[in-house]
């Protein structure tokens, strides 16, 4: 297993880590493989009723991998995040329960790759904010996981990110399910977790087969708007101005 994804089981369950500390566990091409290799191997384990997501401090995670994503054409860009959206919306078809443990900083797609996880655990000093706006383009994935928890106007506002966002007012928005003190978030969620470990596994996925059209609704068909979106977005002078900060010379 790659060192960027840590594996810890429990009775009944393992925790999963993002363990990229130096880059806020940002979202690159080797995590998120190493992430979906983690999941779908934890899937086939009868012993693993649930998962718990987070990230090494300082934060869960900050959001796509603009160093890499700098050096990269638009279309490889789209690319890019096609693939972090097909592993973001596997989550929601495992047949186990995950849980986002989120301390630190929820940003961008890492605020999205915790909605799309089936419940979240916000520590109350956590910071959630979307900058892809600010940056000059649309989020390219998973606004149907925060449209699915918090409706159209608030997932329109929060997408914006000029919201200030911390566990409370993730709670009060429906992004969190949950608040904890800080650092003992991974603590609440890992109770969750062995609550979800300890009743019958059959019951458990069958009610998250139930609800996983309503979850994920029409998702694919809205990851490929805002992919096409996205892409038309990054010809924009502000997108080019932000990415050329992270591109590569070499």
């Amino acid at each position: 297993m790659s060192e960027q994804i840590l594996i810890d089981r429990a009775d009944g369950y393992a925790v999963v880590t993002m363990n990229k500390p130096e880059r806020r566990n940002a979202l690159g091409t080797d995590s998120m493989a190493a992430l979906l290799a983690a999941l779908t191997d934890l899937s086939r384990d009868p012993k693993c009723r649930a998962v718990v997501l987070t990230g090494a401090a300082p934060a869960f995670c900050a959001g796509s991998d603009l160093k890499e994503l700098g050096g990269l054409s638009i279309e490889d860009m789209r690319d890019h995040e096609a693939q972090t959206a097909r592993i973001a919306r596997q989550i929601g078809l495992l047949p186990m329960p995950v849980i986002a443990a989120v301390e630190g900083y929820a940003l961008g797609g890492g605020f999205i790759l915790a909605t799309s996880c089936d419940i979240v655990v916000s520590g109350k000093g956590a910071k959630w904010n979307m900058p892809e706006v600010r940056n000059g383009w649309i989020p390219p994935w998973g606004l149907h996981s925060l449209l699915a928890r918090t409706g159209a106007a608030a997932a329109r506002l929060i997408t914006w990110g000029v919201m200030e966002i911390d566990g409370d007012e993730a709670l009060r928005l429906g992004v969190a399910d949950t608040v904890a003190d800080d650092g003992g978030v991974l603590e609440a969620a890992c109770v969750i977790a062995a609550r979800l470990a300890a009743l019958p596994a059959n019951a458990v996925v069958s009610t998250k087969r139930f609800f996983e059209a309503a979850a994920l609704g029409d998702a694919e068909r809205q990851d490929a708007e805002t992919s096409r979106l996205f892409g038309q977005d990054c010809n924009g002078d502000d997108a080019k101005a932000v990415l050329a900060k992270f591109t590569v010379t070499k």
